[in-house]
């Protein structure tokens, strides 16, 4: 006698003397394998479709590349090669030094951007339930760090306007 078991054909299971149903554990064995089999193409086969993405992605940057590269015209003169920056014309040398008070507004940049980046994931888990407390907690710590930041940048006097 026959039936239908997860959408397989499975004969009925023989008993043997230790009580086991030798039939039923092969045809389970061999169903368990073909569905691993299964299971493994479809997972692979995820990948292959990423992995050929990826090899179509490179190939047109590169093809895009090599074009920009054949069909520009390359006609260097001393105008072209001359350094430039902001719309200024370069006066003196290219190597010129920096103001050391530019590295506060850099500080003071990466401070605002930090805060803004952790505040949007933040305010998704706080609305979940049960997170409420901790991540309240954690906001508050990011808050003092960012605190301690905008005490330093008030005593260099950055936040002056002058």
């Amino acid at each position: 006698m026959r039936h239908r078991d997860r959408g397989a054909d499975v004969r009925e299971p023989t008993v043997v003397a230790a009580g086991h149903a030798a039939g039923h554990v092969t045809d389970h064995v061999a169903d368990h394998a073909s569905r691993i089999e299964t299971y493994a193409a479809d997972y692979f086969e995820t990948y292959s479709v990423v992995g050929l993405l990826a090899v179509l992605g490179v190939l047109f940057v590169a093809v895009a590349f090599g074009a920009g590269r054949l069909l520009r015209p390359v006609v260097p003169t001393p105008e072209k090669l001359l350094t430039y920056e902001c719309g200024v014309d370069p006066v003196g040398e290219g190597w010129a030094h920096t103001q050391v008070r530019y590295y506060v507004y850099a500080f003071l940049y990466v401070i605002f951007a930090v805060d803004s980046i952790f505040l949007f994931p933040w305010a998704t888990v706080f609305a979940a339930p049960g997170y409420g407390a901790t991540t309240l907690v954690e906001m508050f710590v990011f808050l003092g760090f960012l605190a301690v930041g905008l005490l330093y940048a008030y005593k260099k006097g950055v936040l002056a306007w002058m």
